[in-house]
């Protein structure tokens, strides 16, 4: 039985998890790796995940039935020029980037549209580098692939084929819905996002009350800004003209609704958060975005001493590893004073299961 073989230039956060995903379900697949940080090299083949590691993009990759372009996106460019001459005519060529019309546009000039499929793979992590890559990374999350006009249909249909032996759900879109999709639920709102935090950062008084007393609410609707500002700063520009259209409607529905509240119009105020709830509650509850949900649980603990450790010492028990840990001095929107956030749902799942055991009154948030 023969195995593929798949290049990945670039191993960082996206690139190690899709072969480590690829890896795991078939043993057998060769990897071929390349990377600017040889450290990183010399992992994935002392972990056994790279079966070969190159120092360039050279001949080494022309093996490739698959070759991923993993780099960042500033980076392709050049990448993109020098796979041109080295890709064999069985070759299929992809990306992982989350804006799709400047690579199309790249991959036509370069007259490799007929091998070129785009991909996005819908996850992500705050942790980034190959360090933090893992299999699971890309399970029950959209993989969106872009393919060109000129790529036959059977190499779309084997390349969804392998998306899914990935645990990933593969969705077909043409690039320019792509960009338009990720900017409106991905890109907007890591401009919204950090457009609120620098408004309270702005409106905050000398001694910082507002940020001392901000509530979950506010850092769960900003938690996103606390992201990769080059990275956010590369996206804006990759996908200016979308994200200036949706921003301008989103200026214009916040003008609306000031308005309305200028002018003390009730029902139009119970419409525009009624419409808004309803909407949010028809969306799935699986975290298949590029924004990632957030496992909390929230725990009403008595405020005596070795109640936190209590708890701690409990999950630690059972190997349930805690992501973040706080207490909330402002319940606003929030039933439990301690805050705690996982790594998976699985995870949440059965500390819940746990502290309920434990007569612990507790909130999941959704």
């Amino acid at each position: 039985m023969s195995h593929l073989t798949c290049g990945f230039i670039g191993l960082g956060l996206i690139g190690g998890s899709i072969a480590k995903a690829l890896k795991a379900a078939d043993p057998g697949i060769r990897i071929l790796a390349y990377d600017i940080n040889m450290e990183t090299l010399e992992a994935a083949h002392r972990e056994g995940l790279s079966d070969v590691i190159s120092p360039a993009i050279d001949a080494t990759f022309s093996q490739c039935d698959y070759l991923f372009l993993c780099a960042p996106v500033q980076k392709n460019d050049n990448n993109l020029a020098q796979v041109a001459s080295i890709l064999s005519p069985d070759c299929l060529l992809t990306d992982v980037g989350s804006v799709k019309t400047a690579i199309h546009s790249q991959v036509r000039a370069a007259g490799l549209e007929h091998c070129f499929i785009g991909g996005h793979p819908m996850a992500g992590s705050e942790r980034t580098g190959y360090a933090n890559s893992k299999a699971a990374l890309l399970e029950n999350a959209y993989y969106i692939l872009t393919p060109t006009s000129l790529v036959p249909r059977d190499r779309l249909e084997r390349y969804r084929a392998l998306v899914e032996q990935m645990g990933a759900i593969p969705l077909v879109l043409d690039y320019q819905t792509h960009d338009y999709v990720t900017a409106a639920i991905s890109h907007l709102p890591h401009v919204v996002a950090s457009s609120l935090v620098n408004l309270v950062q702005e409106c905050d008084s000398t001694d910082g009350i507002m940020r001392l007393v901000a509530a979950g609410g506010f850092k769960d609707i900003t938690r996103i800004a606390s992201s990769s500002a080059a990275m956010w700063q590369q996206i804006c520009l990759s996908n200016r003209s979308n994200i200036s259209a949706l921003l301008a409607g989103y200026i214009q529905v916040l003008t609306t609704i000031r308005e309305k509240l200028d002018a003390e119009d009730a029902d139009a105020l119970y419409d525009f958060f009624d419409s808004a709830r309803i909407y949010r509650d028809s969306f799935l509850s699986a975290s298949r975005g590029p924004i990632k949900s957030s496992y909390s649980i929230y725990v009403d603990i008595a405020d005596k001493a070795g109640a936190l450790a209590h708890i701690t010492t409990l999950l630690a028990a059972h190997s349930i590893n805690i992501k973040n840990l706080g207490i909330s001095h402002n319940r606003e929107s929030e039933d439990g004073v301690l805050r705690m956030e996982f790594y998976e749902e699985a995870a949440m799942q059965q500390a819940a299961g746990l502290l309920q055991a434990g007569q612990y009154s507790l909130h999941i948030q959704a």
